[in-house]
């Protein structure tokens, strides 16, 4: 009999997972204003509901009473207003809101800076629950600037209370009764991940997860919910990178590459022997473009200076060998002209013919390009988007080559990629990625790493100064012309206009509830500050150069600067990959607090890359207080002691988290929301063996197993699973 009712209690549970896809709509108590804030937050269905995490929990399982509350620690305390005013502070503009909260056993004043509507909030008889540091002066006990909530019903539940972010329209009250609601009808459901994987990972079930991470019983039964969900994510997105990668791969006839003269040649053309990070970087690439069977998706990650560009010669001269065509994609035109440059003699040397094709390229130079391309002729085309168009068609493509891949968008790399079905991909970044990003933002990737130099430069040191001791940067840049070498000015933004109206984009700046920053911040433009310099500095060759130059312009500028006709080049950081003027030894960037560890890193590896060391000033507008801490400060202390940049990529991911370092957004719409990237290194690594394990198992999912996750990848990430097939 109990066989007999295990199809119908299957069947109900299937039915309950698929409640998660209905439109949140269908829920009790949504309809009106509460289903339009549910819409504006990005809540469509029960399963982007259940998905609205709260941001953090009112623990009254350890709630204190104010007289038991101990001093100088972070308390909860449950009271009721007694009476609340608003007067103002010896600054002017400035209001303090002061509520008296009390309880059986005492009173506790709270204050508010700079928000004199919270006096309207609160009325008198109200209860709140506040989480705060706990200090005593003038006789009372107080908190500056708690986290607060309304209780419902004007009592506290004597469990843990969830806080969601809520909007116009719908309540705190509203959200808990709603995703209370939502837990109840979809209940205990299928699971889509195995039962087997989840036991081997020790991962709750998704429906226990859910209902943990919203109405949690003890607060360390949060942080395993939290690690159930990011594991899904992350499972999810090593599943769809990897699918769509194999719907570009299917039904195509790897190339079998071969390695012969030309790959002799080029190795003979290099002027330095290569590192063994190199040669292992060269074996794992020679490795794959020779594998008959296989086809070539692998990143070479490397830091400044490390000689990609050598390892990525000798791919290119492989494909040579082998009778085929090759293809460089940069994401700007000085860096792909850059590229021609160094690469270009090294090719020449090795008997292979190349071009550069870029948006400034002649019309009647373009129109030979293309011809000599469609015809075999040319063995390795350069070039940026342009490249991209339809126009240019390869006789044989057999290899492309994409640097700083996050600059491009997933289906960018596909269009390049279908140019040459087959064709091996080797993607390259100069931007030190830590190996749990590298892990679940390139996870259908293989990578190679170089981290070391292969021939040491003179090198260059960082000095982190205050804005107001510019005068050492600028004596500097004074002592290197008077020794005729140059040097770079970098700011954040082309002109005054493109200040933002407000700074709370600029990390580790001291922010007020306005949105203003509390100390005076000078954001440097390029346009300003070549007008200062040239002021500051008389007789000096000043030029500009921005994103929103014509290509030839830019190309102009890099041309000079290179030859020498520049001295100094004030610019944005379009020089942050590919500019490389042996003669500038001294860079200053303004505004140091606005970039990450990583671009400043990239930034200061443009000096000190000939036979003189290089100097890099970073100034900045944010000065910690005595006593206090400043991220931003921090990051600039930390870019002066180590110039190792996975050891700044790590430390970056640490300070600003997930998506900052990379902009995960612009690799094909990737948003990682439960996962600390920093934390959770081994759950990564656990996510993309899984993944690369259930693939081996069932290609498509389609095996009973693994169907309920086919279905939540193409919820997630759209049907990649028609590209799989072609349909």
């Amino acid at each position: 009999m109990a066989a007999d009712l295990s199809v119908p209690r299957a069947s109900a549970r299937l039915s309950r997972a698929c409640a998660l896809y209905e439109d949140v709509a269908r829920l009790k108590y949504v309809s009106g204003t509460r289903e339009e804030a549910l819409r504006r937050l990005g809540i469509e269905r029960v399963g982007d509901l259940l998905s609205h995490i709260p941001f953090r929990y009112l623990d009254f399982t350890r709630a204190y009473t104010i007289e038991s509350a101990p001093l100088g620690e972070v308390c909860t305390i449950v009271g009721t207003v007694d009476k609340v005013s608003n007067r103002p502070t010896s600054k002017p503009g400035m209001t303090l809101t002061e509520v008296f909260l009390v309880d059986e056993s005492g009173v506790l004043k709270v204050a508010f800076f700079k928000q004199p509507w919270l006096a309207r909030e609160f009325a008198r008889g109200d209860r709140l629950a506040l989480i705060g540091k706990m200090e005593f002066a003038y006789g009372f006990k107080q908190m500056a600037s708690p986290h607060f909530e309304k209780l419902d019903g004007g009592g506290a539940r004597a469990g843990i209370q969830p806080v969601h972010r809520v909007t116009d329209g719908i309540s705190q009250a509203w959200m808990r009764r709603i995703a209370s609601v939502a837990l109840e009808q979809v209940g205990v459901f299928c699971d889509p991940v195995p039962a087997p994987l989840r036991a081997r990972r020790q991962l709750m079930s998704l429906s226990r997860a859910l209902r943990t991470i919203h109405f949690p019983r003890l607060m360390n039964e949060v942080q395993l919910a939290r690690r159930r969900l990011a594991y899904d994510e992350l499972m999810y997105l090593q599943l769809a990178l990897r699918l769509r990668n194999d719907g570009d791969l299917l039904d195509v006839a790897p190339f079998a590459h071969k390695v012969g003269a030309r790959v002799r040649a080029m190795r003979e053309a290099l002027p330095f022997a290569l590192s063994d990070e190199q040669e292992a970087a060269v074996a794992d690439i020679l490795g794959d473009m020779c594998d008959a069977g296989h086809v070539m998706n692998r990143l070479l990650l490397g830091d400044v200076g490390t000689g990609k560009t050598a390892v990525a010669c000798v791919a290119l001269a492989c494909a040579a060998d082998s009778g085929n065509q090759a293809c460089v994609m940069a994401p700007t035109g000085v860096l792909a002209r850059q590229y021609a440059v160094k690469s270009g003699p090294l090719l020449d040397a090795a008997g292979i013919s190349w071009a550069l094709l870029t948006g400034s390229t002649a019309a009647s130079e373009r129109s030979s390009i293309l011809e000599r391309v469609a015809s075999g002729a040319l063995d390795v085309v350069f070039g940026t988007h342009a490249v991209l168009n339809d126009d240019l068609r390869f006789r044989r493509l057999s290899l492309v080559v994409i640097d700083e891949q996050h600059r491009f968008g997933v289906g960018q790399r596909n269009v390049l990629r279908g140019k040459g079905p087959g064709a091996d991909l080797l993607v390259m970044t100069a931007t030190p990625i830590p190996r749990t990003l590298a892990l679940s933002v390139y996870g259908d990737l293989d990578t190679s790493i170089i981290r070391h130099r292969p021939v040491p430069g003179a090198g260059v040191s960082t000095v982190a100064l205050e804005s107001g001791s510019r005068d050492i940067a600028y004596g500097a840049v004074r002592d290197a012309l008077a020794q005729g070498r140059q040097a770079y000015i970098i700011c954040p933004m082309v002109s005054p206009q493109d200040a933002p109206e407000q700074l709370d984009d600029v990390p580790g700046l001291d922010i007020d509830e306005s949105g203003r920053a509390r100390q005076a911040v000078t954001l440097h433009d390029v346009e300003t500050e070549a007008i200062d310099i040239r002021r500051l500095i008389p007789g000096a060759r000043v030029e500009v150069l921005h994103g929103k130059m014509a290509p030839k312009a830019k190309d102009d500028v890099i041309d000079r600067f290179g030859k020498g006709e520049i001295d100094i080049l004030v610019s944005t950081t379009v020089v942050e990959v590919g500019v490389d003027v042996p003669n500038a030894t001294v860079m200053l960037i303004e505004n140091g607090e606005r970039f990450g560890l990583a671009t400043l890193h990239q930034l200061r590896g443009r000096v000190g890359r000939g036979s003189n060391p290089g100097t890099c000033y970073v100034l900045t507008e944010v000065r910690p207080k005595r006593g206090s801490r400043s991220p931003a400060w921090e990051r600039l202390q930390a870019l002066a002691k180590t110039d190792d940049g996975f050891e700044l990529a790590e430390m970056d991911l640490r300070l600003r988290h997930e998506g900052e370092i990379l902009g995960l957004r612009q690799h094909g719409g990737v948003a990682l929301r439960f996962v600390d990237l920093d934390a959770d290194t081994s759950l990564i690594e656990a996510a993309h063996e899984d993944a690369e394990e259930l693939l081996r198992y069932s290609r498509d999912l389609t095996t009973c197993a693994t169907m309920p996750m086919r279905h939540e990848v193409i919820a997630r990430y759209g049907d990649v699973f028609k590209e799989v097939s072609g349909g």
